[in-house]
């Protein structure tokens, strides 16, 4: 991903330290990114580029927009990393700056998206060569069919599935990110699922 005309490539496949390890090199690393030093600041990105893509994509429904969310996002985090307090992890400061810019892109375009429109956009997955000829098809209708279902939810209903089913989110980290208490995450996922599951019988006709 490039932030920027001539700053920071990132390669996807080097991208995988886990969310959970906020330590003192961290902590470091945005010091270094507020005293200038860009690769700092590009380690971070590749620690939470793909997560932060897989996430918003569910939130967005396109790859294109999701892609622009995400980068947005790690301008905008930077731009403003002088204000990061430290009082949460840099992870849910950055998930809450790239919700609300997804957010925001929602309202401004918030159309309804059929289920041929969802398949166009779920992506290719590896075929498998003992399942049945007729089983990609039907995967990719389910994922469709899913697809759609979580576009109907509310955006309060589709964010907390996408944090806490999508991305194994922690209550505690999702009550940040969202600036809710776990109470209300609890309530709010139970309600949540059940309205996906509602859609899902309804428009698989069960």
């Amino acid at each position: 991903m490039l932030l920027g005309e001539g700053t920071l490539i990132v390669d996807p496949l080097t991208s995988s330290i886990g969310l959970a390890r906020l330590s003192t090199e961290e902590n470091e690393l945005i010091q270094q990114a507020l005293a200038g030093h860009s690769a700092a600041y590009g380690q971070l990105v590749q620690r939470y580029q793909d997560r932060l893509y897989s996430a918003m994509l569910h939130v967005v429904g396109s790859p294109d927009e999701a892609e622009d969310v995400v980068q947005d996002s790690f301008v905008q985090a930077y731009v403003k990393l002088s204000t990061f307090q430290g009082n949460s992890r840099f992870f849910t400061w950055l998930y809450r700056i790239a919700f609300n810019n997804a957010l925001s892109r929602r309202r401004r375009r918030r159309t309804d998206v059929s289920i041929e429109q969802s398949r166009e956009t779920s992506g290719g997955e590896p075929e498998d060569r003992h399942e049945a000829p007729d089983e990609p098809l039907l995967r990719n209708e389910r994922i469709a069919i899913v697809k759609a279902a979580m576009n109907r939810l509310t955006d309060e209903h589709r964010n907390i599935l996408v944090l806490r089913e999508m991305q194994d989110m922690a209550y505690e980290d999702i009550a940040a990110i969202l600036d809710i208490n776990i109470g209300t995450v609890r309530s709010r996922l139970s309600r949540a699922r059940n309205q996906l599951h509602d859609y899902l019988k309804e428009m698989m006709g069960e």
